[in-house]
C-alpha cells in the first residue's frame, strides 16, 4: 500500500489578517512587526502604542497558522511554521508579507517609505526570509530580538541586501530562550559574514521592552 502513496500540493486561496495602528495614508514611516510562537497580531501590536504619531504606521501581521495552546481549548496562538512541509510554508509567508506591504503602499500618497521591519522570537527567522527571500524593499532598520537567524538562510547571498541594512540585535538578559551563548553564536555569524550590527541589551526575560522599542524608534 505504502508503494502507492504520494504527495500532492494545490494552492489554495486563504483569508489571512493584519493590524495597523495609525494612518496608513498619511505614512512617512512603517514598521512591520512579525510576532513570536503562539501569539496573536492583535495583542502583539499592542506594545508598539507608545510610538505611534503623526506619519507613522505599526503593521503587524498575523502567522497563518492558528492553533490551540492548551490541548483543545482555551487561548488560541498563532504561528509562521512548523518543520513539516517547511519550505511550502516558507514561501507563503514571503509571499503573504509582500502582499500586505504592497497593499500598505498602495494606499499611502507617500512614494518614499521608510520601512523598519522587526521581528521577535520566531519572528526573527520569519523577517530575515522575508527580506532574503522577498520582493525587494527599501529596508532601513532591521530588528532581531530574542529569535536567531534562520541557519538556512544564506545571508550575504541573498541579494546581498543585508550588507545595507541597520541591524539590531536585542535581548533580555534573562532570556532562556536567547541566552549569552545563543547571542555569541549569532554575533559570530554576523561577522563572519562581514555584517555590522548593534547589540541591545535589557534587564528581563523573553518580551518586549517598551523603553527598548521607544529608543529603537528614535534611532
Amino acid at each position: 500500500m505504502s508503494e502507492n502513496l504520494q504527495e500532492h500540493n494545490i494552492n489554495v486561496t486563504k483569508t489571512a489578517r493584519y493590524y495597523t495602528l495609525g494612518d496608513i495614508s498619511s505614512a512617512e514611516e512603517v514598521w512591520v512587526v512579525c510576532h513570536g510562537q503562539g501569539q496573536l497580531g492583535s495583542y502583539f501590536i499592542k506594545s508598539f502604542q507608545s510610538i505611534v504619531k503623526e506619519k507613522r504606521l505599526i503593521v503587524a501581521p498575523e502567522g497563518l497558522s492558528r492553533f490551540y495552546l492548551d490541548n483543545m481549548g482555551g487561548r488560541v496562538g498563532a504561528c509562521w511554521m512548523t518543520r513539516e512541509d517547511r519550505l511550502n510554508e516558507i514561501e507563503n509567508y514571503v509571499n503573504y508579507l509582500d502582499l500586505i506591504y504592497g497593499e500598505i503602499i498602495a494606499s499611502t500618497t507617500n512614494p518614499n517609505i521608510k520601512l523598519h521591519v522587526l521581528g521577535f522570537s520566531q519572528g526573527v527567522a520569519t523577517v530575515c526570509r522575508w527580506v532574503g527571500l522577498g520582493k525587494p524593499k527599501p529596508i532601513d532598520k532591521l530588528i532581531l530580538w530574542g529569535g536567531i537567524t534562520p541557519p538556512d538562510l544564506d545571508l550575504v547571498a541573498t541579494n546581498s541586501i543585508f550588507s545595507h541594512l541597520k541591524i539590531f540585535l536585542v535581548v533580555g538578559n534573562q532570556d532562556q530562550f536567547a541566552d549569552a551563548s545563543v547571542v555569541a553564536h549569532e554575533e559570530e555569524r554576523l561577522k563572519n559574514d562581514n555584517l555590522s550590527y548593534n547589540l541591545i541589551t535589557y534587564e528581563g526575560g523573553h518580551q518586549l521592552n517598551i523603553e527598548v522599542i521607544k529608543d529603537l524608534a528614535e534611532r
